[in-house]
């Protein structure tokens, strides 16, 4: 059964830190991972992405202030956000995706508010 568990959401002030991980289970040869969000009434739009050999992709609007970086575990594939010098902007839902082949699988989303 695959699985794509989202954690590490949250209420934040601007400036601050939060983490999110999203786990994959039940998944083999991800080729890319990655994070998109998506605010009320907005598209959904990319984050950052993370390629099986490390290649990292982020959007301009985070360039410097995130990080991907991805954990490939026998059973499960982790990818974490670590996002820095946050921004109202930056609320959103947060979900995660995973690609094998042609196939791509989200995660439920996990909320991240950022108080000015």
């Amino acid at each position: 059964q695959v699985q794509l568990v989202e954690s590490g959401g949250g209420l934040v002030q601007a400036g601050g830190s939060l983490r999110l991980s999203c786990a994959a289970s039940g998944i083999f040869s991800i080729t890319v991972m990655g994070w998109y969000r998506q605010a009320p009434g907005q598209q959904r739009d990319l984050v950052a992405t993370i390629t099986s050999g490390g290649s990292t992709n982020y959007a301009d609007s985070v360039k410097g202030r995130f990080t991907i970086s991805r954990d490939n575990a026998r059973s499960k594939t982790t990818v974490y956000l670590q996002m820095n010098s946050l921004k109202p902007e930056d609320t959103a839902v947060y979900y995660c995706k995973s690609t094998v082949g042609s196939r791509n699988y989200w995660g439920q989303g996990t909320q991240v508010t950022v108080s000015s």
